[in-house]
């Protein structure tokens, strides 16, 4: 099937002759149909299938007629990262490039008002990270209730980087009437439960068997102990013809170890994580796209959805903590039909997370050997359990065992540890009876007695206490001073009652100014009603003052 058989625009269909496509693949031969029809779809497909243009390409022969309005725009799509949403975005700017449709890219890291301006102005295709999209929802400068598409990418993804919630929110917002697509290249069963929830009579469109890796990718798996795991890698590097690759680790901080470790050996590397600023990861990925730097070492941030045109190697330097992620890492490498390869260093303890990945892609890792270094095997998996609790790493069933067995009672007796030098040395030593006097002792003897020391005489010398008295002698002496103090009292109130020169209580012969002065009567006339006309009364009040 050719693609302008798929019912596609004639601009769309000239922008992808640009590009030299001309026949779909097999989620873009399902998938754009049924969007193109407006239905619900639920797609699935290995990574590097082309699901991005499964829902770019009908997307824009559908938005084509119409026109957005300021700050509503006409279709929405979520990504988990910033670097799969750019890359998105890129899509529509090369298969929309003859249609006059504007976009806007919210992602963190950018400039607000320079994404403001662009909803000011209407979009018709909206590309953002939940995070974003809350903040400028929040704002005001965003509404969401003309929404016609709405696109999830990258489902399993948003899953497990905990935006869900936010999903939620923002699916509350829009309208009712809408066309809502999934699209993964996983699908555990707490994505097919949100899909059941958000998607109205789906199509779904699986093309391949979920989480399952492209059969262009040859896989094999080096192991060998977690120290000898950077010469390793770098022997891969020296063999293996490399024209770019990604190196995953699991840690961020591991990243810059391992970014140092390379460059002192030579090689051309650069890192990539989320704990980076936007432009530095902008500017690292553009350069890595372009050849100016062949090794990127970098996180789980790059293994969902980044397209790299042929890229030749993926190495996972750690063993994935997720068997879903084993499969987004190795499928950034033989994309688009090509041959990729894939390799993973693993260590003995890391048994568990090889055999999840195995059960996972229903398939055993062919193991290759590095030259001069020491072949291992897999450890037991009980062996490798993580442990729990005690000293010694035995855990609370283990040391019950050990005390079920005899315990302590199997350790020999203190007496019969005979053997060690210390005991030997101890009996060597001789009797405390037999050891000769210590200068010390010697020195303590010669000193001066305490009685003999003679005393100081600048001491202040301590006053005699005086013989506490009895209750009896302190209440009388408590009540001889209560009497004492009540004569002088009354003797002194008949000395002041007494004294010609006392105070005199009032103005006495004495009268002040103001109070001789007189009084000036105030006249008031009362109202009086006028008989000449009867339906006026006046009340005059007057008050004279000389």
């Amino acid at each position: 099937m050719l693609f302008s058989e798929l019912g596609l625009g004639p601009d769309v269909l000239r922008a992808i002759e640009d590009k030299g496509y001309t026949q779909p693949t097999p989620i873009q031969e399902q998938a754009i149909p049924c969007v193109l029809q407006g239905l619900d779809v639920l797609g699935c497909a290995q990574t590097g299938t082309g699901k991005t243009a499964g829902f770019t390409l009908p997307m824009i022969s559908i938005l084509a007629s119409g026109r957005a309005r300021a700050r509503m725009p006409r279709s929405l799509i979520l990504e988990p990262t910033r670097e799969l949403a750019a890359q998105v975005a890129e899509s529509f700017e090369t298969y929309g490039k003859y249609n006059k449709l504007s976009m806007a890219l919210l992602i963190g890291g950018e400039n607000f008002s320079d994404q403001v301006k662009k909803l000011d102005r209407g979009v018709d295709v909206l590309i953002a990270t939940p995070g974003r999209l809350i903040d400028l929802f929040e704002r005001g400068n965003i509404m969401l209730n003309d929404i016609k598409i709405f696109v999830i990418d990258e489902a399993d993804r948003m899953l497990d980087m905990g935006f869900i919630p936010d999903i939620e929110r923002i699916v509350s917002k829009l309208p009712k009437t809408r066309q809502t697509l999934f699209f993964s290249a996983t699908m555990p069963p707490e994505i097919r439960r949100l899909a059941d929830a958000f998607l109205t009579q789906p199509k779904e469109v699986t093309v391949a068997p979920p989480a399952s890796p492209a059969e262009t990718v040859t896989q094999a798996m080096v192991l060998v102990n977690e120290m000898d795991k950077r010469k390793a890698l770098r022997h891969l590097l020296n063999t293996e013809d490399v024209k770019n690759a990604f190196i995953f680790c699991n840690r961020k901080r591991d990243i810059a170890v391992l970014q140092k470790s390379l460059e002192r050996h030579g090689f051309n590397v650069g890192a990539l994580h989320g704990d980076m600023v936007q432009s530095k990861r902008t500017e690292t990925l553009e350069l890595f796209k372009k050849g100016d730097i062949s090794l990127l070492v970098c996180s789980d941030v790059a293994a969902r959805g980044i397209d790299v045109q042929g890229l030749s190697h993926v190495f996972n330097f750690d063993v994935p903590l997720s068997a879903d992620d084993y499969v987004h890492r190795i499928g950034r490498t033989g994309r688009a039909g090509k041959q990729g390869r894939a390799f993973m260093l693993a260590s003995p303890d890391d048994v568990k997370l090889v055999g999840a990945i195995t059960r996972l892609i229903k398939r055993e890792i062919p193991m290759i050997a590095v030259d001069g270094l020491e072949t291992v095997e897999f450890g037991d998996e009980d062996a490798v359990r993580p442990r729990r609790g005690g000293r010694g790493g035995h855990s609370g069933r283990e040391r019950s065992e050990q005390r079920g067995r005899g315990g302590r009672d199997e350790r020999p007796a203190r007496e019969e540890r005979s053997d060690r030098p210390q005991r030997e040395e101890r009996a060597e030593r001789p009797a405390r009876e037999d050891r000769a006097e210590r200068p010390q002792r010697e020195e303590r003897a010669e000193r001066p007695q305490r009685e003999d020391r003679p005393q100081r005489d600048d001491r202040p010398q301590r006053e005699e206490r005086q013989p506490r008295e009895s209750l009896a002698a302190a209440e009388a002496r408590r009540n001889n001073g209560d009497n004492r103090r009540d004569r002088d009292r009354n003797r002194s109130r008949r000395r002041d009652e007494d004294d010609d020169d006392g105070v005199i209580i009032g103005f006495g012969d004495h009268m002040p100014a103001f109070m001789l002065r007189s009084a000036r009567p105030r006249v008031v006339t009362e109202v009086v009603e006028n008989t000449a006309d009867a339906s006026t009364n006046t009340a005059i009040e007057s008050s004279q003052e000389d």
